[in-house]
């Protein structure tokens, strides 16, 4: 049935502008739904003690300066939001009323300048180490909350590319142009007698960036070609995968050892955490740094034995051979003895090599009559074997991966990786913005410090709210 113009305009409603009341009653309290992840995520932001820390570092005169605590929470929205620009943070924030709420704006609150954030980044907020202060803070609420079982830990290294453009390298043996200058620059030179970055290791990289030369040119990823990168570590709790530290080196193998070593000190140092157990990849297989962790720490390595004395031409490896502790001797599969040496020497000798390995050698007598000899040394006069000094460290690792916990760290190993991959894929870290090992420090523990505030927020849902009556 057909209506007219006058039934339509009355069954459709409308728009009636130019009669705005007065006064509103509005609360953004009313309006951030009571799921909201912010509301979780504000019950374990307590930032007072930070304030007191910072206040050394602001004038007690001249015009009030920007609440630290409303540019320690926009950083904290922007990181757990995946809002990587802080020009677009700065407009988010005027316009979301759950991000005003959690900043403490309310409704005619003003949003600072994104300039500002830069200007405490480098000044007030590293001069008082700010962000490590505000990660170790959220981890101290953590472990309040009984999250953290300190029993397990798990460590790994992720590359995560430099905000520099691969077209602008130059070759390392070059040297940096003469005008490169800058603040990156400064860090770099600074860093330059650091394990963690410049000194981890004597080879030179093929490229080096002129804008961020502590960026490390490389091609660690199987698929793609090399980039300029930093590393990110970190060392989880396996319980419920909280990141219980964090470090930014360079991506080198040897200061991703390094970092885990730090880490571990610092747990232990800071919050009095002493794991069992260290769970890693084979990168962290070393002698040097199962022994550490046996020896002097006590901690049970739960890694791959990073072992190359395996043979691939069909000879006798190393372990086909037994070794006697108590007359410290290698017996080869035909019964014969491989020692460190066989006469005695006027002043005694170790026996240890520069690598911190010792060399056991059979007598030529015995090789060259053997059975065995072409499948033991068929193109040397005698066989010798290679063992580290801190072998005992890496047969405990050897029996400890035998087991069934050991099954079972392998297992909670990948909680680290999907946390790497939670940085990549949600909140959007695959890439730096900041360039200098700094800036990249700065990114990974305000990273990090958001991962541990979403997951504090599904481990301990906010209290249903009470009906009102």
């Amino acid at each position: 049935m057909a209506l007219g113009g006058a039934g339509v305009q009355a069954m459709m409603g409308e728009c009636r502008s130019g009669q705005e009341a007065l006064f509103y009653e509005f609360s953004l309290e009313r309006h951030v739904p009571c799921d909201h992840l912010l509301r979780s995520i504000d019950r374990f932001v307590a930032l007072d003690g930070l304030r007191r820390e910072l206040a050394p570092f602001y004038s007690e005169i001249g015009r009030p300066s920007i609440d630290p605590e409303l540019l320690i929470r926009m950083v904290i929205v922007g990181y757990c939001f995946a809002i990587r620009s802080e020009r677009r943070l700065c407009e988010e924030v005027h316009l979301n009323l759950a991000y005003r709420w959690f900043c403490r704006l309310g409704l005619d609150g003003e949003v600072p300048d994104h300039s500002t954030f830069s200007k405490n980044r480098h000044g007030r907020f590293r001069e008082s180490d700010l962000l490590r202060r505000l990660f170790e803070t959220v981890l101290q609420r953590c472990i309040d909350a009984g999250v953290v079982g300190g029993e397990g830990f798990a460590v790994d290294a992720s590359l995560i590319r430099a905000d520099v453009s691969d077209r602008t390298r130059v070759e390392s043996a070059a040297g940096l142009p003469p005008d490169a200058a800058g603040r990156a620059v400064k860090e770099y030179l600074a860093v330059l007698d650091d394990a963690a970055f410049g000194a981890a290791t004597e080879v030179t990289p093929k490229f080096v960036a002129p804008a961020d030369p502590a960026a490390r040119w490389t091609a660690a990823r199987r698929r793609g070609p090399a980039f300029f990168a930093y590393s990110t570590n970190y060392l989880i709790d396996v319980d419920n995968a909280i990141i219980v530290d964090v470090e930014a080196t360079t991506t080198i193998r040897q200061a991703e050892v390094l970092a885990a070593k730090r880490m571990i000190e610092r747990s232990l140092e800071r919050f009095a955490l002493y794991p069992e157990r260290l769970i890693g990849d084979a990168a962290y297989g070393s002698a040097e740094m199962l022994d550490w962790l046996v020896d002097d720490r006590g901690i049970e390595p739960h890694i791959p034995v990073l072992d190359k004395s395996q043979r691939t031409d069909g000879t006798f490896s190393r372990d086909d051979f037994t070794y006697d502790h108590i007359s410290d001797t290698y017996r080869c599969p035909a019964g014969h003895t491989l020692q460190h040496y066989r006469r005695p020497f006027a002043i005694p000798r170790t026996g240890v090599m520069k690598d911190n390995s010792m060399r056991y050698r059979a007598s030529k007598r015995d090789c060259q009559v053997c059975a065995l000899k072409p499948r033991c040394c068929p193109r040397a006069p005698v066989r010798k074997i290679s063992s580290s000094i801190y072998e005992g460290a890496r047969d405990l690792a050897r029996d400890i991966a035998k087991t069934e916990a050991y099954q079972t760290s392998r297992c909670q190993r990948k909680k680290v990786e999907m946390l790497f991959a939670h940085l990549k894929r949600i909140l959007k870290l695959d890439r730096l913005r900041l360039r200098g090992p700094n800036g990249a420090r700065d990114e990974f523990h305000l990273a990090a410090t958001a991962q541990n505030l979403r997951k504090l927020a599904k481990l301990i849902p906010a209290p249903a709210p009470i009906p009102a009556t």
